[in-house]
């Protein structure tokens, strides 16, 4: 399938658009966060990426989780959907978007880590009291998101 988003961005330039799409985070048996230092932006961010024509939430966190860290899961437990104006980013090369994210979380994951696209420098596993710095801002908005349901789902 075609790239949707290089496709679209053809047409409207570096113009601000909507873009949906999934992220996912990954934890190890330790508890730890998968990150990726991108090379986008150079900062650490989650796996993830935009949604293509006809796909779920769910297959384009398991085609993006696939694609960037060589990894697969049968397995997402789905922790919120965001949306806003917080959520608008600009890239380095100037393409501005307003993000929809579905966020997901698993712990069940099999194949080994492999920088497979070209979207990362590196793949690790960290504390999520000892996160790397810099986060990319759309991860750390991700992350606020899932403290905030696991608080919302021990009251």
């Amino acid at each position: 399938m075609a790239n949707y988003i290089a496709d679209l961005r053809k047409d409207v330039g570096s113009r601000p658009i909507i873009m949906v799409g999934a992220g996912i985070m990954v934890f190890n048996s330790q508890g730890e966060l998968l990150l990726q230092l991108r090379t986008d932006s150079n900062d650490w961010g989650l796996p993830g990426g935009a949604m293509e024509l006809g796909e779920s939430f769910e297959e384009t966190a398991k085609r993006e989780l696939l694609e960037e860290t060589g990894l697969t899961t049968s397995k997402l437990d789905f922790v919120e959907l965001l949306s806003g104006e917080h959520l608008y980013f600009k890239y380095p090369n100037d393409d501005e978007v307003y993000n929809v994210i579905a966020l997901f979380k698993t712990n069940k994951v099999s194949g080994e880590l492999q920088l497979l696209d070209g979207e990362s420098h590196d793949l690790k596993y960290f504390s999520l009291k000892q996160l790397p710095e810099p986060i990319h801002k759309v991860t750390k908005i991700m992350i606020e998101a899932y403290y905030q349901s696991v608080h919302n789902a021990r009251k």
